[in-house]
């Protein structure tokens, strides 16, 4: 008996955990940032543990959360949203760099400062973008399945068959079948004796020499 050891991905996965996680975080912290700001005046910012915010800041953190909870249902949706979180802040850390004048090159001044962004912020994202990666190659936690299979036995030919020949069908002799024949007259005979000799009715065509 033979045994086939299958590696299945096993249950609630931890990158769904974890991204379920961040998803519940965005989602609060855009409200707490909404119930600052408000949802009229989008140019108002505010200040939620030092980090600054505004509509729209709160809509993209509400939106990110979301999209987390959606994809937490699955474990490779769960690591595609990880990809998704590191490329996305990961863009909004290097933008809020040239914003505050870390980098003295900012190739998009021209949009301003839309998510009301600060240093606190570009920290914040940095880490975003980390924690990201981390949902992004996370490994999968596998099973070791055993499964038991029933050996394949090979057709064996009968021993009754093995070497046999087929050998066409024999059509009895007619000095065969008839007992009053005797030996002597079972020996071949030529065309002349048969027509001579009365008692070659019996004999068959086989028995006459050529």
């Amino acid at each position: 008996m033979t045994h086939r050891v299958t590696v299945k991905v096993a249950g609630l996965q931890p990158v769904q955990v974890l991204a379920a996680l961040a998803g519940i975080a965005f989602i609060v912290f855009g409200v707490v940032g909404f119930s600052r700001t408000g949802v009229g005046d989008w140019a108002t910012h505010s200040f939620v543990l030092g980090f600054s915010v505004n509509p729209l800041h709160n809509l993209v953190l509400v939106a990110a959360g979301v999209l987390g909870l959606l994809m937490a249902l699955g474990s490779g949706l769960a690591r595609l949203y990880g990809w998704l979180l590191f490329i996305g802040c990961a863009a909004i850390f290097v933008w809020g760099l040239m914003i505050t004048g870390i980098l003295a090159r900012n190739p998009a001044s021209q949009f301003g400062n839309p998510l009301a962004l600060n240093t606190n912020d570009n920290w914040l994202y940095l880490g975003l973008a980390l924690f990201g990666l981390l949902l992004a190659v996370l490994p999968a936690r596998r099973k070791v399945i055993e499964e038991e299979e029933e050996p394949e036995l090979p057709q064996q030919r009968s021993a009754a068959f093995r070497g046999v020949r087929d050998e066409p069908a024999r059509e009895p002799r007619i000095e065969e079948m008839d007992p009053t024949v005797s030996p002597r007259e079972r020996e071949p005979v030529t065309k002349e004796q048969a027509v001579v000799d009365p008692k070659t009715d019996r004999v068959s065509k086989d028995k006459i020499k050529h």
